[in-house]
C-alpha cells in the first residue's frame, strides 16, 4: 500500500522536476572536486542523484571539459578519461598565486527527449586538488655563494629558493645543509618564511679565513610536505672572499608600480636603488634580477648600473596582471656584498583587446569547421549552437554587447545567468521553422562590442547547414501516361521514359524506380530502377492483350522512404501479323427451292484478331458463275437465281476474305450451298397407262396380284414419299391395292355380275405439305376371252371420257336382265314401281343436269348421245350448232369433284368431215415419240363420228381437266400379253344412236 501510494507521488515529482529544470539548471552550478592525475573513468559526480536533475528521458552532453572529462549521456555522470587531469599543466592553473585553488570549468548541456525543447546550459568547475607528484628542485644542480672573509659570525646569506610544481603541503617543506668536517663548523642553514615562501639562508658560525681555505662545497637538500615526501639536492659552492665592510642597502625593501598595458619598448616603469657607504669600487653597485620568472626577464629590462626598470617586451596584462620579482645590489669590491629588494608591477588594463565570441556546438548539434549541421524539422527556438563572448580586458573594457547582424530566423538567448559582463554565453536558437527546400544554408554573423573608449568589436559567423529531413516525396513529371507500342517487338526495346523529382537532397532526393503491376502483367515489363527507362521483356500480342496498365514507384533513400506513384498506361498497337480467320472450316446452308432471287441463303461470319484497317475484311466469291454475291457488311450471301432442286440440288463454291493491312493477308474458306427441295411437282403415274387394261380371268382366285401401280416423284425426301389408295371404280370392293407399293390384288371370288370392265380410280399421294397427287386409271377386264377387243376399246374410250365418280364395274347387261326379271316377278306391283322408278330417275337426271357444270353438262350429254340412235334431220342439212350454257364461275373442286373432273373437263366437238359422215374420235393425249398415233388411227378407220376434246375454260383446264393431273408418260400405251391397246376396229360393236342428234351439236 506505502509503494502504491508513492507512485502518484513519485510521478507528480516527476512532472514538477521537468518544468522546474530550467530554473534548476539556470541558478545552479555545479562543483566537485578531484584530486589530479586519477585514472580513467572515476566518477567524479552525478548530475542526477547529486543536484537532482533528471535520469531519464534527457540527454546530457559535454560541452566543455573535453580531453579531461566526459559525461554519460544518461545520467549526468562525470568521469575522468584517459587524458589525465595535471594540475601543475592545466592553463588556468599557470599563474596562482600560492595558495589560490586550481579549477577545470566545464559545461554540460541538459536536452529533453521527450518534448524535444531546445537544451539547457549547466556550468560547473571541478576543483583540481594537487598530489605530490613533482619533486621540488633547485634552479640549478650548483648553486654558488660568495662570503668575505672578515664575516661576522651570525652574519646570514640566502640561498636560491627551491621550486616545487605543487602547491600547498605538497610544495617545499624544508631545507637540509650537509657539510663536511671541515665546514660543518663554519656553516649553518637557517630557513626564513616570506609570504609562505621558505627561504633558505647561510648562517655564518665560524671565522673565516680565506689564506687558510678559500672555498667549501656543501650540499643543500630540499623536500617537500607530501607523503610520501619528495627531495633534492644541489651542490652550494662557497667563496671566501677578501673583506668588504659594507653591504649595498635599497632605500625600500619591497617597490610597487603600475604598468599599462602595450607599453611602448623603452617604457620606463621604475628605479630600484641602493646605496653603499664604501667609496671607491666597494661602492659601486650592480643591478640584477633575482629569481626573477622568464617573463620578466623577457618583458622588462634592468639597467645593471642605474636600477631603471624599462619595458623590453610586450606587456598584455592578459598574458600577466602582475610581475613580482626580486632585485640585488651588489657592490664592486673585492669581496662583493649585496642586498636584495622586491619588486611588484601591477599591469593597468587597456582595452586593446576586442572581444572574442567563440562558437561551438550544443546539445546533438555538432560544429566541424565552421558549419553547424542542423534538421530542418527541428522546432522553433532550437539552439543550433552555444556562443561565449569573452574580453580579454577587464572592467567597463570587457563590458560586451552581442547580437545577431543580418535578416536570419536564428536569435541569441542568454545561456546563463552566472556569467560576468567579460564572459558570457548565449544560445543561438531558430526563430521561426526551417525549410530546406526554401533556404538550404544561412551564414550567421555574431558582433559583440565591448564598451571600452573607443569600444571594439568583433564578429565570428557560423554557417547553418539545414540538412534535409525526407519530407518531400518523389513528384512524377506527369501523373499519368499513356504511350503506343507496337506488337511483335523485341525484346528489351524501350518503350518509355518517366521521370520524377524530390525537393529534398542527398539520399532523401536519390531515387529509385519500381513497377507495381497485377500478376496478369508481371514479367512484361521492367524498370531501370536509375534511370526510368521502361523496357519490354516479352514479345507483346495485341490480340492476346491489347492494353497494360499498371504503376511506377519512385522511393527515395530517405528514412523512412517516401513513395511517389505515376499510372502508366500502354496501347499495344496492331500489327498485320494475323489472317483473316473463318469461324468454320467450312460452310454448308441449306435452302428452300423456288426461293426468289437475291434472297439471302446463309450468313458468314470471318473475324480478324487485328485491329483498324489490319481488321477491315472485303469478302467475295471465288468459282462462281455470277449466281451468287456477299454482303460485305453482313456476310450474307445472296443468290442471283431462283433454285429448283431438280435441276441443281448443290452448288459450291469459295469466299475470299482479304483485310485491308499493308501487305494484305486472305483466307479461304468452302461453302456448300443444298437446296431442300420443296413439294412442288406431283406424283407422275409411270404405269400403267390410263388408256390401257388387263385381262383377268373369272376363275382367278382371291389374294392373286393382277396388276401394280408405278409412280414417280421428282422432288425428294417426304417429298417423294408416294402412299396408293383406291379412290373410285371398286363398288364390289372387288380389289386393294397396298398403300406403300402400289401392287394391286383381287380380294374377292370373281362372280357373275364382276364380268365386264373395270375401272379403278387410283390415286397416288405423296407426304409433302401439303399434299401433292396424281391420278392413275386401272383397267381390269374379266371376261373369259378377248375376242372382241374393238368393243373392248370402245368401253375404255368410253371410261376416259366418263367422270370419275361414275363408277364402271361388271357388266351392265347382266343387271338389267335381273330387273327385267324381278317385273315380270312383280307385274302389277312392278308397274307403279317402275313408273315411280322412272319418274324418280327423270327427276334425278334433270336434277343433276341442272346442278352439273357445263364441262359436266357436256360429258354426259355426250356420252348420253354417245349411245343413243341420232336423229336424221327432216331438210337433211346438217347445222353446226353450238350450245352454250352460262353457269357462274365453279367455287374451287374438292378432292371428290376433282376425281370426277375428266370427264367434266372436256368438250366432244362434232362435226361433220368433208371426206365423209364418219364421226373421228380425238382423244387429248400426248403420246411420247415412238408411241402409235391413236388419233390418227381413230379418224381413219373408225366409223364413229369425230369427236375433239377441247378445254372449255381456261379456269375448267386448271382445275377440272382429270389429264392434266396425269403425267405425260401415263399416255404412254401399255403392252403386255393380257393388255389391249384399244387399237382395233369397231366392227363388231352396235353402236345404236341417232346419227342426227351429233350432227352439229358441241358438248
Amino acid at each position: 500500500p506505502l509503494q502504491s501510494r508513492m507512485k502518484p507521488l513519485a510521478s507528480f515529482l516527476g512532472l514538477w522536476l521537468l518544468f522546474q529544470l530550467p530554473a534548476l539548471v539556470s541558478g545552479t552550478r555545479a562543483v566537485y572536486k578531484v584530486q589530479e592525475e586519477q585514472p580513467p573513468n572515476i566518477l567524479i559526480g552525478s548530475l542526477a542523484s547529486d543536484y537532482g536533475f533528471p535520469d531519464a528521458g534527457h540527454l546530457y552532453k559535454l560541452e566543455v571539459g573535453a580531453p579531461y572529462l566526459r559525461v554519460d549521456g544518461k545520467t549526468g555522470d562525470i568521469y575522468t578519461t584517459e587524458t589525465s587531469i595535471d594540475r601543475e599543466s592545466l592553463r588556468e592553473c599557470q599563474h596562482l598565486l600560492p595558495g589560490q585553488p586550481c579549477y577545470l570549468e566545464f559545461e554540460v548541456s541538459i536536452t529533453d527527449l521527450i518534448l524535444n525543447n531546445s537544451p539547457r546550459l549547466l556550468e560547473g568547475q571541478i576543483e583540481v586538488l594537487d598530489i605530490n607528484d613533482n619533486t621540488p628542485n633547485f634552479a640549478s644542480p650548483v648553486l654558488t655563494l660568495s662570503i668575505p672573509e672578515n664575516t661576522n659570525i651570525g652574519t646570514l646569506f640566502p640561498i636560491p629558493m627551491a621550486m616545487d610544481r605543487d602547491s600547498g603541503a605538497n610544495g617545499v617543506a624544508s631545507y637540509e645543509l650537509m657539510a663536511g668536517p671541515e665546514a660543518q663548523e663554519l656553516f649553518g642553514l637557517q630557513v626564513a618564511e616570506d609570504q609562505d615562501e621558505k627561504q633558505p639562508q647561510l648562517i655564518v658560525m665560524g671565522n673565516l679565513d680565506r689564506e687558510q681555505w678559500d672555498s667549501y662545497d656543501l650540499t643543500i637538500k630540499v623536500q617537500d610536505g607530501g607523503n610520501p615526501p619528495r627531495a633534492s639536492s644541489a651542490l652550494l659552492r662557497i667563496t671566501i672572499l677578501d673583506m668588504n665592510d659594507n653591504a649595498p642597502k635599497f632605500e625600500k625593501a619591497l617597490y610597487e608600480a603600475e604598468l599599462s598595458e602595450n607599453s611602448p619598448v623603452g617604457h620606463s616603469v621604475l628605479q630600484v636603488k641602493a646605496n653603499d657607504s664604501d667609496q671607491g669600487a666597494n661602492a659601486e653597485i650592480d643591478y640584477s634580477f633575482h629569481q626573477a620568472s622568464d617573463m620578466v626577464r623577457r618583458l622588462l629590462r634592468l639597467d645593471r648600473a642605474t636600477g631603471l626598470i624599462t619595458v623590453q617586451g610586450p606587456i598584455d596584462r592578459e598574458d600577466v596582471n602582475m610581475l613580482k620579482f626580486s632585485v640585488m645590489a651588489k657592490d664592486k669590491g673585492a669581496n662583493p656584498k649585496s642586498a636584495r629588494t622586491q619588486v611588484v608591477v601591477n599591469i593597468k588594463d587597456m582595452n586593446d583587446n576586442a572581444p572574442s565570441i567563440e562558437i561551438r556546438g550544443i546539445g546533438l548539434v555538432t560544429h566541424q569547421d565552421g558549419i553547424a549541421n542542423i534538421s530542418e524539422d527541428v522546432p522553433v527556438e532550437t539552439a543550433v549552437a552555444l556562443v561565449q563572448v569573452s574580453d580579454r580586458d577587464e572592467g567597463e573594457n570587457a563590458v560586451v554587447t552581442c547580437v545577431v547582424a543580418g535578416d536570419v530566423p536564428f536569435q541569441l538567448r542568454q545561456a546563463s545567468e552566472s556569467g560576468s559582463d567579460s564572459k558570457k554565453k548565449y544560445f543561438l536558437q531558430t526563430t521561426t521553422p526551417l525549410d530546406y527546400e526554401s533556404v538550404k544554408e544561412y551564414t550567421i554573423e555574431i558582433v559583440a562590442v565591448d564598451s571600452g573608449n573607443p569600444p571594439l568589436s568583433s564578429t565570428n559567423s557560423l554557417k547553418v547547414q539545414v540538412v534535409d529531413v525526407n519530407d518531400n516525396a518523389p513528384v512524377f513529371s506527369q501523373s499519368y501516361t499513356e504511350v503506343a507500342f507496337p506488337e511483335n517487338n523485341e525484346p528489351d526495346d524501350l518503350v518509355m521514359e518517366v521521370s520524377a523529382s524530390d525537393a529534398d537532397s542527398g539520399s532523401n532526393a536519390k531515387l529509385v524506380y519500381s513497377l507495381q503491376m497485377d500478376p496478369s502483367s508481371k514479367g512484361s515489363f521492367a524498370i531501370d530502377p536509375d534511370s526510368g527507362e521502361i523496357r519490354v521483356k516479352a514479345v507483346l500480342d495485341r490480340e492476346q492483350r491489347e492494353r497494360y496498365e499498371f504503376s511506377v514507384v519512385a522511393a527515395d533513400k530517405g528514412s523512412p522512404s517516401l513513395r511517389g506513384t505515376a499510372s502508366v498506361a500502354i496501347n499495344v498497337m496492331d500489327r498485320n501479323d494475323n489472317d483473316p480467320k473463318f469461324m468454320l472450316s467450312g460452310y454448308n446452308f441449306s435452302v428452300m427451292e423456288n426461293m426468289p432471287p437475291l434472297s439471302p441463303v446463309g450468313m458468314v461470319t470471318v473475324i480478324d484478331a487485328d485491329k483498324g484497317e489490319n481488321a477491315r475484311i472485303q469478302l467475295s466469291v471465288e468459282q462462281d458463275n455470277g449466281d451468287f454475291v456477299i454482303q460485305n457488311g453482313t456476310g450474307t450471301i445472296l443468290s442471283s437465281i431462283s433454285f429448283d432442286r431438280e435441276q441443281q440440288s448443290t452448288y459450291t463454291f469459295r469466299l475470299k476474305a482479304v483485310d485491308g493491312g499493308d501487305p494484305p493477308r486472305s483466307a479461304y474458306v468452302g461453302v456448300t450451298i443444298n437446296v431442300l427441295d420443296e413439294n412442288d411437282n406431283a406424283p407422275f403415274i409411270t404405269s400403267p397407262s390410263n388408256a390401257t387394261y388387263k385381262h383377268i380371268l373369272p376363275h382367278t382366285s382371291p389374294g392373286q396380284q393382277v396388276s401394280k401401280v408405278k409412280a414417280e416423284d421428282i422432288d425428294s425426301g417426304v417429298n417423294a414419299e408416294l402412299t396408293y389408295s383406291i379412290t373410285g371404280g371398286n363398288p364390289f370392293e372387288l380389289f386393294q391395292i397396298s398403300p406403300q407399293s402400289g401392287d394391286i390384288t383381287l380380294e374377292k371370288e370373281i362372280l357373275r355380275k364382276h364380268h365386264g370392265l373395270h375401272r379403278l380410280v387410283v390415286r397416288v399421294n405423296d407426304k409433302g405439305k401439303p399434299s401433292r397427287h396424281g391420278t392413275a386409271l386401272v383397267h381390269f377386264y374379266v371376261n373369259e376371252t378377248l375376242a372382241n377387243r374393238t368393243l373392248l376399246d370402245t368401253l375404255v374410250g368410253h371410261s376416259l371420257d366418263t367422270p370419275l365418280d361414275i363408277d364402271i364395274a361388271g357388266d351392265p347387261e347382266y343387271e338389267r336382265s335381273k330387273q327385267r326379271s324381278n317385273i315380270l316377278f312383280g307385274v302389277i306391283a312392278g308397274i307403279v314401281a317402275v313408273t315411280l322408278v322412272i319418274v324418280l330417275v327423270v327427276l334425278v337426271r334433270y336434277c343433276r343436269q341442272r346442278e352439273a357444270k357445263s364441262g359436266y353438262q357436256a360429258g354426259k350429254k355426250e356420252t348420253k348421245d354417245l349411245y343413243a340412235p341420232k336423229q336424221a334431220s327432216k331438210s337433211g342439212k346438217s347445222k353446226n350448232k353450238v350450245k352454250k350454257s352460262k353457269s357462274p364461275k365453279p367455287p374451287k373442286p374438292t378432292e371428290d369433284e376433282e376425281e370426277t373432273g375428266l370427264q367434266k373437263s372436256l368438250k366432244f366437238n362434232l362435226m361433220n368431215d368433208s371426206v365423209s359422215d364418219s364421226p373421228r374420235i380425238h382423244l387429248p393425249l400426248n403420246y411420247p415419240p415412238g408411241s402409235p398415233d391413236l388419233g390418227r388411227h381413230y379418224r381413219s378407220n373408225s366409223p364413229l363420228p369425230s369427236i375433239q376434246l377441247q378445254p372449255q375454260s381456261p379456269s375448267a383446264s386448271k382445275k377440272h381437266q382429270v389429264v392434266q393431273d396425269l403425267p405425260a408418260t401415263n399416255t404412254f400405251v401399255g403392252t403386255g400379253d393380257n393388255n389391249s391397246t384399244g387399237s382395233e376396229q369397231y366392227s363388231d360393236y352396235s353402236y345404236r344412236t341417232n346419227p342426227q342428234k351429233y350432227t352439229n351439236k358441241q358438248v
